[in-house]
């Protein structure tokens, strides 16, 4: 995807820490801090921020804490800091059926089934057959997966920032966009999140899950685009 973004914008996707190349290290760390860090680095003084699950609460948290270095949002299906917990009975059957799966799979210590889980709900959908998505997009999100459960969850420290209390308060440009085809309680946070957020613009992915990048990437570079634009 960045190659589609290429052309429209100068591209910078760093190896965050426990979710690639980079380990989370042997003491407490700060996503927001590490994030921060880099763009001073680079000498960064104001950025779009572009981020999916994890990565998009950690770009909610920086617009908020540091809002002179971020330009504008793109948020995919984002984690929001301080949000409520999902009531268990509004929750799909398939959902809380793969969770049954995934947490037996992690208590008997069996990782490559527990990636295999993950990735059924993930890249195809709670409610969509196992192996909707193949081939390379497949590979890549196993792969990927793999690397974050070998890390034991290591995450980093909680940033405190509770931007789902403050949500009214951003005042950059912000597009949320979510899949058709993810975890219900995820798109109703992303609506939310659109509905919340003075002028955001709302996009909903069609036949997509929770990772679009990677089924879809023409898709997110033109939402990215499109944001880019305004």
């Amino acid at each position: 995807m960045a190659g589609q973004l290429s052309g429209h914008a100068t591209v910078v996707a760093y190896d965050r820490r426990g979710f690639g190349e980079t380990p989370p290290g042997i003491g407490p760390f700060s996503h927001l801090d590490d994030l921060l860090a880099l763009l001073d680095y680079l000498e960064l003084s104001e950025v779009w921020l572009v981020g999916s699950s994890v990565g998009g609460k950690l770009a909610l948290d920086a617009a908020l804490v540091a809002p002179e270095r971020v330009s504008g949002l793109v948020l995919l299906a984002p984690g929001v800091s301080g949000a409520p917990a999902p009531d268990e009975e509004g929750l799909e059957p398939q959902l809380l059926w793969l969770d049954q799966q995934i947490e037996q799979q992690v208590d008997l210590g069996n990782l490559d089934e527990v990636n295999r889980l993950e990735t059924w709900l993930w890249l195809d959908g709670p409610s969509g057959p196992e192996g909707r998505v193949s081939g390379a997009a497949r590979n890549l999100a196993l792969d990927m997966n793999l690397v974050v459960l070998s890390y034991d969850g290591s995450e980093g420290s909680d940033e405190n920032v509770n931007a789902w209390e403050r949500l009214e308060d951003l005042s950059v440009p912000t597009t949320v966009a979510w899949g058709s085809l993810d975890v219900g309680f995820l798109i109703a946070k992303s609506q939310a999140l659109a509905a919340r957020i003075p002028g955001a613009k709302y996009r909903c992915l069609e036949g997509l899950a929770h990772l679009p990048y990677l089924e879809d990437p023409s898709a997110v570079a033109a939402i990215v685009i499109d944001a880019l634009a305004t």
